[in-house]
């Protein structure tokens, strides 16, 4: 079977559906999504297919139906109504696809999937079934950003204004920009530290990228499947270590995205938990710059998750909190309560707390949190590096000191930390 492939703009034209059951509303819907103004002709038509916005004509098919129709559906179970349905659109010069039998058919629906501004359509000889296998495949690639999203850049463009950008900046005028057309910012959590633990728009919207700001704990085995004219920008972001300050992160983005560039900026975790991604959001505002978020998987639950620690369970604790512990107790900047932390039943997640650990354990406990509490340590979660120590509150520090424990790392404070034993067999891939 072959065929000339054609994508159509139904936009306010007149389509027929003839037939009023499933394959009917799969048609009329994918019609309505075109803009097309949907008449259907059936008896009886499926309480779904009614509540769309379609014309419905309560009655069998009838010669005239197909006046002024740019394209007909011939959907009924009844061949010979489908046979008749053709047969009117053909003489009348009118592209009819009938659904139960692609051989007299003069028009064929192909399986489709769609990514952002791309849009797949697969036929497979007449088989459908064959076809919607071969979608699913090309959508699963799609998805997972290893095919080529990307759209080219015009040669040049944006180069005055990057000649022009200091990183140093707050903000960057639009005048010497010229004509480049207005980027975008994308922040992107990259999850925990497994790559596959991106979402599948966080992985598309990195195929699609022209920069990366990629940070230390960002899944930078991602970075391997780029195309090779994505620039990358390492900004670092390692304690006490910054490639770049965060002033000039958000002057970057910025700055890009001005010179028409459409910037991920790859981060661990999820942009909004301690991650800084409302400062960053709040320089593409005051910017003009779109930017979106993309939620990603938070350390502070997927950490311990993966390594068998539910944070919450029925009969052990109904809350948790999570908290940047990056700072001693003691310090002056320091604002954590933890005093109400200690005396609350939940469970404590501790986000950057290797180097405060001893000074937060005695915090605890002298605010009246048992010295015995279970607490695990776990370091290079959801990696192939994972190392999970099981502590008690008393001990934990000298413990991770003894064994070497570096960040990054989660810290999990309370009776749910007995969970880890029950689940670990079971459990693939905790250590």
């Amino acid at each position: 079977m072959t065929g000339y492939p054609l994508m159509l703009s139904l936009a306010g034209k007149r389509a027929v559906v003839v037939g009023g059951g499933a394959v009917a509303l799969r048609r009329a819907s994918g019609l309505l999504a075109a803009g097309a103004q949907v008449q259907v002709i059936a008896p009886v038509i499926d309480p779904e297919l009614a509540a769309l916005d379609v014309v419905w004509h309560r009655r069998r098919y009838r010669d005239g139906d197909l006046a002024g129709a740019w394209l007909v559906h011939a959907a009924t179970d009844d061949a010979k109504v489908n046979a008749a349905v053709a047969a009117a659109a053909d003489r009348q010069r009118v592209w009819c696809v009938r659904a139960d039998d692609a051989a007299a058919s003069a028009a064929w629906t192909p399986a489709v999937t769609r990514h952002g501004d791309v849009t797949i359509a697969v036929t497979a000889g007449g088989d459908p079934r064959r076809a919607q296998r071969l979608r699913a495949a090309v959508a699963l690639e799609l998805a997972a950003g290893r095919l080529p999203l990307r759209r080219q850049r015009r040669a040049g463009a944006g180069s005055a204004a990057r000649d022009s950008a200091a990183l140093g900046s707050a903000a960057l005028g639009s005048a010497a920009l010229g004509s480049a057309a207005l980027g975008s910012v994308a922040l992107v959590g990259g999850g925990p530290g497994d790559p596959g633990l991106i979402t599948v728009r966080g992985r598309r919207l990195l195929a699609e990228a022209d920069v990366v700001v990629v940070d230390k704990l960002a899944p930078r085995e991602l970075l391997a499947e780029l195309d090779p004219g994505v620039e990358v920008i390492d900004a670092g972001k390692a304690p006490h270590a910054h490639n770049l300050t965060q002033q000039q992160i958000n002057a970057l983005i910025v700055s890009r995205a001005l010179e028409g560039c459409r910037v991920v900026r790859l981060k661990g975790g999820d942009p909004f938990v301690f991650g800084r991604g409302g400062e960053e959001a709040l320089a593409c505002v005051a910017a003009g710059v779109p930017f979106e978020v993309v939620p990603g998987v938070t350390s502070a639950v997927a950490v311990p998750a993966c390594a068998g620690i539910p944070v919450t369970h029925r009969g052990v604790t109904q809350d948790f909190a999570v908290v940047s512990a990056h700072l001693d107790p003691s310090h002056p900047g320091a604002t954590v309560d933890w005093a109400a932390l200690a005396r609350g039943p939940g469970t404590l997640v501790l986000l950057m707390a290797v180097a405060q650990l001893e000074q937060i354990a005695a915090e605890l406990i002298k605010h009246g949190r048992d010295a015995g509490t279970p607490v695990a340590v776990i370091s290079d979660g959801t990696t192939p590096r994972q190392q999970v120590l099981t502590s008690s509150l008393v001990q934990v520090a000298a413990d991770a000191d003894r064994l070497g424990v570096r960040p990054p790392a989660v810290v999990v404070v309370g009776e749910v930390v007995r969970l880890r034993e029950l689940l670990l067999g079971g459990l693939r891939g905790a250590a």
